[in-house]
């Protein structure tokens, strides 16, 4: 990751659901996880880095993503709300 606009913070457990560990994320890949999962799911099933990965659509974009330049930034779809 390069230090900049292509980062975000990204809570495990979001902050509506109570949560307040963070870590520094690619802001595509935070956008991706934000548009596939809700914020329960992801405060139920995906709250460490380990669950996150073994979704089978957000294992499927980090091996495409890993692909990309670290600067490379695109729109994703809307959240499911």
């Amino acid at each position: 990751m390069i230090d900049g606009a292509s980062i975000d913070r990204h809570h495990w457990v979001p902050k509506s659901q109570g949560g307040r560990d963070q870590a520094p994320m690619h802001r595509v890949c935070h956008k991706k996880i934000h548009a596939v999962l809700t914020e329960k799911e992801l405060a139920r099933d995906f709250a460490t880095p380990d669950a996150l990965q073994s979704h089978p659509e957000i294992a499927r974009f980090i091996r495409w993503v890993q692909r990309k330049p670290p600067e490379w930034n695109t729109r994703h779809a809307s959240p499911r709300r």
